[in-house]
């Protein structure tokens, strides 16, 4: 079991560095001659500020007196999409955004979309809220670098904007994106050409805490609480050793459940998100894990005629709620759009599961088998011979 706690946290670590950028590959050349792929006016842009944003993400823009904004975004490319987009918010829904990417025939595209949901349909092609100029946006990919250019203007001075970044490895379809591999959220000030840190510090990450809330889904529904039901069922047998291992494990995986909600419901409402399926399965879970823990405090004695019963209700909810715990974990990852960590993490954390219940099942049989064999039933045959004599 040590080596399934090891892969659980292994899991929650790689996650966290998937999820979180540290600005590795911020050294792009703010110096690199631009009019040899780029059009006028992103060729040439006066009085240029340059500054790095998140990984090999670069930011170059001016800025006119009539707020008008042109903007060159460059990172390291090699197949898929590449984003930016603009929120009121820091969140993703609702916020429109600039996608560039080179299609399977080497042309470059670059749209507008709108983000009116988190599945791929919702995303819209050709809409959005960006005031974009008549300079029409340009994409072109120099070497391993790809540059989304395009030009905006507003009313106002633009100052601290919060900006999402996203890329995907895989190519859109009919101009229909596919799913991010990784994204962040950045409180950028274009008055002064720097991240607002103060503005960051003071909004939580709403990719923070999705984290948070899939570790603990993962520990509690996918680690203490199957471990603790494999306990009681095949070290049942070690005199009541299991038990004192069985309680304390389905207690800790019932409070990390209880936290999950929680979080669970504070991403929800942080994100205006609705995924009646996982949710509605959350929900499910967490009444039944609370009606096991009532169950431990109405068990009955083991001399009781209700003893049986209360066996079955008890087994027999637990198998539910961990089935519908592991759906319920699987289907959040593929919401969240994790990445591979997350999948492959717990992917090898069910599979370990899985593989432990089927050899522990067997052994069991096995020894049932045995003892029936060792001693068999007594039979009436036995009984006639013995009278007989």
């Amino acid at each position: 079991m040590e080596q399934c706690f090891a892969l659980a946290m292994l899991l929650s670590l790689a996650a966290a560095a998937a999820a979180e950028g540290d600005g590795g590959g911020r050294n792009g050349l703010c110096n690199t001659d631009l009019t040899t792929f780029l059009p006028f006016p992103y060729s040439n842009l006066p009085n240029m500020v340059c500054q790095p944003l998140w990984n090999s993400y670069l930011l170059r823009y001016s800025r006119s007196k009539d707020n008008e904004i042109t903007i060159v975004l460059s990172t390291i490319y090699t197949s898929g999409w590449v984003g930016m987009g603009f929120s009121r918010d820091g969140k993703m829904l609702n916020s429109s955004c600039i996608v560039g990417w080179v299609n399977p025939e080497g042309q470059g595209r670059i749209k507008q979309y709108h983000i009116k949901g988190f599945t791929p349909s919702e995303i819209k092609p050709d809409r959005g809220e960006l005031p974009l100029t008549n300079v029409p946006p340009y994409v072109a990919v120099q070497g391993a670098t790809i540059y989304l250019s395009f030009q905006l203007k507003f009313n106002t001075t633009l100052k601290t904007q919060p900006i999402l970044l996203a890329f995907s490895t895989k190519t859109p379809h009919h101009h229909r994106l596919t799913l991010h591999d990784d994204k962040t959220t950045i409180y950028f000030d274009f008055s002064e050409g720097k991240t607002d840190s103060s503005v960051e510090s003071s909004s939580p990450s709403i990719f923070k805490d999705r984290r948070t809330h899939g570790t603990l889904g993962v520990l509690g529904w996918g680690f203490f609480l199957p471990t603790g039901a494999i306990l009681a069922r095949y070290l049942s047998r070690r005199d009541r050793v299991w038990y004192y291992f069985h309680v304390p494990l389905q207690f800790i995986g019932f409070l990390l459940g209880v936290a999950a909600v929680v979080v669970g419901v504070s991403v929800y409402n942080k994100m205006h998100a609705l995924f009646p399926a996982h949710k509605g399965i959350g929900i499910f879970v967490l009444v039944i894990t609370i009606m096991q823990v009532l169950a431990f405090f109405m068990r009955p004695s083991s001399d009781s005629k209700h003893r049986r019963y209360w066996n079955w209700y008890h087994n027999w909810l637990g198998r539910i709620c961990l089935f519908f715990g592991a759906v319920n974990i699987v289907l959040g990852i593929h919401i969240a759009g994790a990445g591979q960590a997350w999948k492959i993490g717990y992917g090898f954390l069910l599979g370990f599961i899985l593989v432990t219940v089927i050899v522990l099942e067997v052994l069991l049989r096995l020894r049932r088998s045995a003892e029936a064999d060792k001693h068999p039933a007594f039979s009436m045959n036995s009984i006639d011979r013995e009278i007989s004599l």
